[in-house]
């Protein structure tokens, strides 16, 4: 029965990780101006387990919500890349120069049971 156990949480586990997503641009170091729009690209592999997207969050430190909102990863004829969505965000003129991390939150139901599934991730930006 143990095993069987071990065996249900290495397939969940795998199927988690395998739906992950990732911050395609901008670049982590990237430097970006205080007050400018950035396009922030998130990817978010194609996979055989199915899932619902529910929700991402973009947020720089101190709690700055840059967009809080549904996630539609989707292909996009003409380019070599993962499902993925585009968001034009504003870095808020008020920043700090210097070293500022984008954080990302990604909520998703995966598989066919929808288990709840909630990762985050983040770049480091150079903000001038």
């Amino acid at each position: 029965m143990k095993l069987l156990n071990c065996l249900a949480l290495s397939v969940m586990l795998t199927t988690a990780f395998a739906q992950r997503a990732a911050i395609g641009a901008p670049a982590d170091g990237s430097t970006v101006q205080r007050g400018s729009n950035i396009t922030v690209e998130i990817d978010r592999p194609d996979t055989l387990t199915g899932s619902t997207e529910v929700a991402l969050r973009l947020r720089r430190p101190w709690g700055t919500i840059l967009y809080d909102g549904p996630f539609d990863p989707e292909f996009h004829t003409g380019v070599s890349k993962p499902p993925h969505q585009n968001f034009t965000v504003q870095i808020p003129s008020s920043s700090q120069t210097g070293k500022a991390q984008l954080g990302v939150a990604h909520f998703s139901l995966v598989g066919a049971s929808q288990f709840p599934f909630l990762e985050t991730f983040n770049i480091t930006l150079n903000v001038v």
